[in-house]
């Protein structure tokens, strides 16, 4: 059973008035942006005496811990800053041993991808008080690195290829939400609903905040909470990180009784209805049942790859198979979930 959340825990006060956080930033071979990630943490214009940074390493093959070391040395000699082992090496069990670790009576998660802004602890401590939400978070500005991974990250900024989620799309309106990326809880609620679920690989972020909303909490989106997020330059990675988003959204609604949005649903229809077309088409042997979806997704998919390109400056081309690559990796993800999780209990 789900711990009901009948009292507010946003509203949080700590002498001087300044309530202390602990931002845990799980990392696994994050050598090529972990520098830049700690060095954007350590210029937070929150209180230095009342931030604690928790570096969460999932046993990391190449130098990210000796780098994080070298960032946070200073930090680690004055008892503010530690680095945690995570034998296991997947973010649940990150981010449940680094809270576990700290102290903060606030806990911001941060990622080894992300640069953040100045503002970003103090602005989202702020809006859990203003707001009395149990989670807030913002948007995230995805950037790419190269050709093909600026055209990925132009494609996970599109409507079109990810929907209404707000924290991808930047909306600019403040208000409750399903979800958010990187977000900010008041400790309490970890006690209340219990930590990230160890199960999920992928979406533990999601399912931890839809089990605070079956709850009886508010997860809040701030626009003015904004996060630089580095997306992968690489389009198999792309398919294996969106298969696995579709194939654990299954567990994720398995355990939570049903899906937050129904968003999640719609690549999956479009691969079902696009291999229903292509058996048709064969088994009548008339190729334009081929076209009855793809052809309409075609068309859809070149007037989003040309309008994003002109906005972002990002190849057409390359943007049009991103978008391919996120809508069939996910809904077939998705299918496979169905599969493999076909006879699982859907709360354990």
């Amino acid at each position: 059973m789900t711990a009901r959340l009948d009292t507010p825990v946003g509203s949080i006060t700590a002498p001087p008035g300044t309530p202390t956080v602990s931002l845990v930033i799980p990392v696994r071979d994050e050598e090529r942006f972990v520098e830049a990630c700690l060095e954007s943490v350590l210029a937070q214009d929150y209180p230095a005496d009342r931030l604690e940074i928790v570096l969460v390493d999932g046993r990391s093959t190449d130098r990210t811990r000796e780098l994080a070391a070298a960032v946070l040395a200073d930090r680690i000699a004055e008892g503010r800053a530690q680095i945690v082992d995570n034998p296991l090496g997947i973010a649940p069990t990150a981010m449940n041993l680094g809270i576990e670790a700290s102290t903060g009576e606030v806990v911001v998660r941060a990622d080894g991808h992300t640069a953040l802004p100045p503002d970003y602890v103090s602005r989202s401590v702020r809006v859990l008080q203003e707001t009395g939400a149990q989670c807030v978070g913002g948007a995230i500005r995805t950037l790419g690195t190269g050709p093909v991974g600026r055209a990925i990250a132009a494609a996970q900024s599109s409507r079109f290829g990810v929907g209404g989620v707000a924290f991808r799309t930047g909306r600019p309106t403040a208000g409750p939400v399903d979800t958010v990326p990187f977000g900010a809880w008041p400790r309490e609620v970890f006690s209340r609903i219990g930590g990230f679920d160890p199960e999920l690989v992928r979406n533990q972020d999601d399912e931890l905040n839809f089990r605070l909303l079956q709850a009886g909490g508010t997860v809040w989106y701030d626009p003015g909470i904004r996060t630089d997020y580095f997306a992968t330059p690489s389009l198999r990675r792309f398919w294996r990180q969106y298969h696995q988003y579709g194939e654990y959204k299954i567990r994720v609604a398995q355990k939570r009784g049903g899906f937050a949005s129904p968003r999640h649903v719609v690549p999956a229809a479009f691969v079902v209805a696009t291999a229903a077309s292509l058996l048709v088409a064969v088994a009548r042997r008339d190729p334009r049942w081929a076209l009855a979806v793809l052809g309409p997704y075609a068309v859809a998919n070149g007037a989003a790859s040309v309008a994003v390109a002109r906005r972002t400056g990002a190849d057409p081309t390359r943007v049009a198979a991103a978008f391919a690559v996120l809508h069939t990796s996910y809904g077939t993800g998705f299918l496979k979930g169905l599969w493999r999780w076909r006879r699982r209990d859907r709360r354990r």
